[in-house]
């Protein structure tokens, strides 16, 4: 829904809602100013909004979806005018102001911010990450509601209604997910009507070898199963109940050995098949279940047996936890990405991702410290501390006249 330009209580300070300290803790300054030097973006003369402090204005904007523009900025810097001392002049900009200084940064920065440093967590230590020796991750994608302007329904398009089309366009989106901490990491946005596996063609190339990735049954295609196979990642992926399956071998816990071609015309001429183990099995009892599940995956029976692959590939789920938290407790339920330009969407996409990934570190830590699994603790509680905290270690100036160091 449109949000109405909210404004905190008068007597807000930054120390009760917003925590530089949090976001500075996994995006550092030194490789906030590395990035947009890199990309050419890094401020060259005195500005009242340099672009280092619009990188963090954009991940703090997605702590506070349903407050102003400039309300946010003036919380933010409140917050520096509190480190820098009462002799500092800080200036709140106006709207018009804050979109240019965003647009001067524009999508690149933030991309590649989020490309280095937004990555999995788990250590040895973390309960729930993974199956023996492997680090299980989940594919999977959703779409995002953005501000209704021409030029975005231009751009991303709109999906269609039972009468007409739906009220604003969206963008698409596919992400890996660490599951033992819900990190959302290698995400990649585009149209509403680009296709997941468009996507996740581009997500992929960040799987690693000691990764195992679940994935439904919509990505198992030859080309993407070949893709994600070459990155030296283990595979655990749902099939259709209509893919032609063979049984070329059938193996002591009931799973078989098989292929995939891809083409008709290859699977006649046995051309370059991709062999795979499949993993059948019924859930009996299950309410609003489906009975029957086709999984295919590359690990063979002696490095994990069918019936804990077949436990283990529910563990798919924790994705939608993981939007859920995105879509509704940090983004807040039926609000739109705020940006009036494609570039901007983009750039407040990233933010989005980097702010969530900011308060799940925050839950690694907790968890570790306290011997939990991490999804046994509240991230809707784990928001509410990172906009009300602050660390009072963490500078961020706003311009080198006015720094600390």
């Amino acid at each position: 829904m449109a949000r109405t330009k909210a404004q905190l209580s008068a007597d807000s300070r930054i120390t009760d809602y917003i925590s530089l300290g949090v976001v500075a803790k996994w995006f550092p300054r030194e490789k906030v100013d590395a990035v947009l030097a890199q990309t050419g973006k890094k401020s060259r003369r005195q500005r009242d909004l340099p672009a280092h402090v619009v990188v963090y204005y954009v991940i703090a904007l997605a702590l506070f979806m349903q407050v102003s523009y400039r309300e946010v900025l003036r919380c933010l810097l409140e917050g520096l005018q509190w480190l820098a001392g009462p002799g500092a002049r800080l200036k709140v900009a106006g709207d018009s102001a804050i979109s240019q200084a965003r647009r001067r940064v524009g999508v690149e920065p933030l991309r590649k911010l989020h490309d280095e440093l937004v990555q999995p967590l788990a250590d040895g230590k973390t309960r729930g990450a993974w199956y023996g020796r492997w680090r299980l991750v989940t594919l999977d994608g959703s779409t995002l509601d953005v501000a209704d302007e021409a030029s975005n329904r231009e751009a991303f398009g709109v999906p269609g209604a039972s009468r007409g089309e739906s009220a604003y366009p969206q963008i698409r989106f596919v992400a890996l997910l660490e599951n033992g901490t819900h990190v959302l990491f290698a995400s990649r946005c585009g149209r509403y009507a680009t296709g997941e596996i468009t996507l996740a063609q581009q997500v992929l190339e960040s799987l690693q070898p000691g990764m195992l990735c679940l994935a439904d049954r919509n990505y198992l295609g030859y080309a993407l199963w070949r893709q994600a196979r070459q990155t030296g990642a283990s595979l655990l992926w749902r099939a259709k109940t209509h893919l032609r399956l063979e049984v070329l071998e059938r193996y002591a816990d009931g799973s078989y050995r098989s292929a995939i071609y891809a083409s008709e015309r290859d699977w006649r001429k046995r051309r370059e098949p991709l062999e795979l183990r499949v993993i059948e099995y019924r859930l009996a009892g299950v309410a609003d279940g489906e009975e029957f599940y086709r999984l295919v995956t590359t690990l063979s029976p002696q490095q994990a047996p069918a019936q804990e692959l077949a436990v283990l590939y529910h563990e798919r789920w924790e994705i939608e936890g993981a939007l859920d938290e995105l879509k509704t407790h940090l983004r807040g339920a039926r609000i739109v990405l705020r940006s009036k330009t494609p570039q901007l969407v983009e750039q407040e996409f990233y933010g989005l991702l980097m702010a969530h990934y900011a308060v799940r570190g925050l839950m690694h830590e907790a968890a570790l410290r306290a011997d939990q699994d991490p999804d046994r603790l509240s991230y809707t509680h784990a928001v509410r501390v990172v906009r009300r905290k602050l660390p009072a270690a963490v500078a961020i100036p706003p311009s080198a006249k006015k720094s600390l160091s």
